[in-house]
């Protein structure tokens, strides 16, 4: 886990496709630009554009488009990045991240308490001594699990970043980024993340508990980005990716793959008015999370919410999660899926979802069949309509209750989507995504 090391506080002030390429192309100049943002010479004070998903309801989604030269940013370290968000109090501000920034760039060692050793840990752990019956919570402070607790904190200070009200954060050129850092856009409105490569944040102490199934597991932190009782939030031309840490390089410990990522992105806890269009989601396990209970207590705040848009994203190389959906009503149009053989799920039908996918394109590879595109954790209906699985019209519900009939999907969301831009065909949709989403592509 090794990283170069950190760069000094750096902050600077800035003033003010053969049998369809014929329809590809048309709609590659004209269709997709009708997706484009509410028109500025400077992408960083572009707006969403009009009816552009559900973060589009109301006021809409502007950012920080109306900051004025004092508070726009350009900042090329984290330290940096980070006193931006906090400069300048309440007013609306601009951040471009130029090049590529580390929030962890001197490595897990340094977040490790005095005392903390990875070693002693397995050794008091170990299920064959410590057993599956009690886990650690009771652990006191000096213990291994104590000094984890510790090294843990200190790493949750570090790499997290409250993203302010009014603001948005743009990358400059065709290859900025952020690498390690957890997005916390939480109890705020009106926020834009855009052109940005963000690679996941690698959880340095995760945690292991013995009760979590039949085996144990291990649990991590931290998600590249969390929507956390927001609104109108705006996820547009972002690569999410697990990049040099991706789990098929994870080693096992008590059998158990010794897991150091949560999810690329997770809306919860009330969130409300999301659009994340034109992004790449890839290389991940539990991608996207839309509600994070079945509890009662948490329904009470979500349910009427999390209302969120996903359009012209590439969801590539993932195994679950894309997106795994509670209470609220998620469109989900226009997006290409791309599964490898360790694929599981791409939509999650959780408790009382209200989930829309339409006009989908779905690369199945050979042995992988469309019945597995839908899971069924709650019994709540869905509408999928107009998707192509390996270039084939499919009815998504059908196939699932054909080879799964002990999970049976009923279909009918209950709404229609009033809030899309232009919808292309279905086969039209991985020419698209293939040309324009995905970091660096912001003009």
């Amino acid at each position: 886990m090794n990283r170069p090391i950190w760069h000094g506080h750096a902050i600077t002030r800035a003033a003010s496709l053969a049998g369809c390429t014929a329809l590809v192309l048309a709609l590659t100049g004209t269709g997709a630009q009708a997706h484009s943002p509410a028109h500025h010479p400077d992408p960083a004070r572009q707006t969403l554009g009009a009816g552009d998903g559900w973060a589009a309801h109301g006021t809409g989604t502007t950012g920080g488009a109306d900051a004025d030269a004092e508070h726009v940013y350009t900042v090329t370290d984290w330290a940096g990045f980070k006193a931006a968000l906090t400069a300048g109090g309440t007013a609306p501000r601009i951040i471009k991240v130029k090049g590529t920034i580390d929030a962890v760039s001197q490595g897990c060692e340094a977040f490790a308490a005095p005392g903390y050793d990875f070693d002693a840990y397995l050794e008091k752990y170990a299920p064959e001594t410590w057993g599956l019956e009690q886990d650690l919570s009771a652990e006191p402070d000096d213990s291994p699990e104590g000094l984890r607790r510790a090294s843990a904190a200190r790493q949750d200070t570090a790499i997290k970043a409250n993203i302010p009200a009014d603001t948005t954060i743009i990358g400059v050129g065709r290859n900025a980024g952020i690498k390690g850092a957890s997005l916390q856009i939480r109890g705020v409105d009106n926020v834009i993340v855009r052109n940005l490569t963000l690679e996941s944040p690698v959880d340095c102490f995760p945690q292991w508990d013995p009760t979590d199934g039949s085996k144990g597991n291990w649990n991590s932190e931290y998600d590249t980005a969390v929507v956390y009782g927001s609104t109108h939030v705006w996820l547009d031309h972002n690569t999410f990716t697990d990049g040099e840490h991706p789990d098929s390089e994870a080693p096992t410990y008590f059998g158990m793959l010794y897991q150091q990522h949560d999810g690329e992105l997770d809306i919860v806890r009330g969130a409300n008015y999301v659009t994340a269009s034109w992004n790449v989601f890839t290389e991940h396990d539990k991608t996207i999370l839309i509600g994070n209970s079945d509890g009662e207590s948490t329904a009470v705040g979500d349910r009427g919410k999390l209302k969120a848009t996903f359009h012209h994203n590439l969801f590539s190389n993932l195994v679950e999660r894309a997106p795994r959906v509670r209470f609220g009503q998620v469109d989900v149009y226009n997006n290409h899926f791309v599964a490898d053989a360790g694929y599981s799920y791409s939509f999650g039908i959780g408790k009382e979802s209200q989930l829309v996918a339409e006009h989908n394109a779905f690369t199945l590879p050979e042995g992988i069949s469309p019945a597995k595109i839908l899971k069924r954790w709650n019994d709540s209906p869905l509408t999928a309509a107009h998707n192509r699985v390996n270039g084939r019209s499919t009815d998504l519900i059908a196939v699932h209750n054909a080879e799964i009939p002990q999970e049976t999907l009923r279909s009918g969301a209950g709404w229609t989507p009033a809030l899309r831009a232009a919808v292309h065909p279905a086969r039209a949709v991985p020419a698209l995504v293939k040309h324009h989403a995905g970091a660096g592509r912001v003009r």
